[in-house]
């Protein structure tokens, strides 16, 4: 019989996993949509967002494979856990929608600079906006997905799902005034264009704090709440060398507690117990705490 952790984890990765299954098949759907309705009714954006939407079946991918690795608990060759694996993952989503940024907004500039841009068709304004829908829908679902499973790899993957709704508007916006009004036809390569920095900002978030937990960076504000927590209990004279970092979709947490140099070495270790017990259940994510129990100074 599986234990109630296995069951837990394979939950975990079955919600985790199904909800992006769902986010690859609506991306395959909507990139066609996006490509056949851009190239048929000229338009470079509309292109673009097609190419963006693509993108996301190869974060939609990393997810669905490295799920199965990142919940498998610590074992003998990875003590502290598998939790780095979506740190990996993450930073790999990252990056991913940085080069689609790069690609995306580097084609709008050769329209501005070196092409002829063209009048695109109203349908691709339509595809568009329907494609805001779409993608709206499956950003709260997999943002929700995330916050239960604190899941920083599909909150990730959500934020790519948001930039894609986001990056639609301009899109709809450029092709629709372009329609309307043939000399601003060159707005439709400006939303392309508008579209790459936008998605380049969304990598930064995505990767930002990826980078960071792969670096084991101190996580400031955790930091500070572990170092309160302990002060505040009984049988703790001092706190110092507080130290935390990000381990998957959770924090790690490290720090040295002083203790009436007169108590006994079983009463400092249940001192040094009860912080590391106060600090786990606070509710500020950290799910591992190393206690070092030290005399104060006389």
């Amino acid at each position: 019989m599986n234990s109630d952790g296995e069951q837990a984890r394979r939950a975990e990765a079955a919600d985790i996993r199904r909800v992006t299954v769902a986010g690859a098949v609506m991306n395959i759907l909507l990139a066609l949509a996006k490509m056949a309705g851009g190239i048929c009714a000229s338009s470079q954006a509309l292109v673009a967002d097609a190419v963006h939407s693509l993108s996301d079946l190869f974060t939609d991918a990393a997810i669905i494979f490295g799920v199965k690795y990142w919940v498998m608990p610590a074992d003998e060759g990875h003590p502290y856990g598998h939790g780095k694996i979506e740190g990996a993952v993450t930073a790999l989503i990252g990056v991913t929608v940085a080069v689609v940024a790069v690609e995306i907004a580097w084609d709008g500039v050769k329209t501005l600079v070196w092409g002829e841009p063209k009048v695109p068709g109203l349908a691709a304004c339509c595809v568009a906006l329907a494609s805001v829908a779409v993608k709206e829908f499956l950003y709260r679902w997999t943002h929700a997905v995330a916050k239960r499973r604190n899941s920083p790899a599909t909150e990730a993957n959500a934020w790519h799902h948001r930039s894609d709704a986001i990056s639609s508007l301009p899109v709809a916006a450029a092709v629709a005034a372009a329609h309307f009004w043939p000399s601003l036809k060159w707005l439709d390569a400006v939303g392309a264009t508008l579209v790459g920095g936008f998605i380049l900002h969304v990598a930064w978030r995505i990767v930002k704090p990826a980078f960071e937990g792969l670096t084991d960076a101190n996580c400031d504000e955790a930091t500070a709440d572990v170092e309160r927590i302990a002060r505040g209990v009984p049988g703790v004279r001092g706190v110092h060398h507080v130290r935390t970092r990000r381990y998957g979709g959770t924090i790690q947490a490290d720090l040295h507690v002083q203790v009436d140099r007169h108590v006994s070495l079983v009463d400092g270790h249940a001192i040094g117990h009860d912080v590391k017990a106060a600090v786990l259940a606070a509710g500020i994510g950290v799910t591992d705490a190393t206690i070092h129990v030290e005399p104060d100074e006389a």
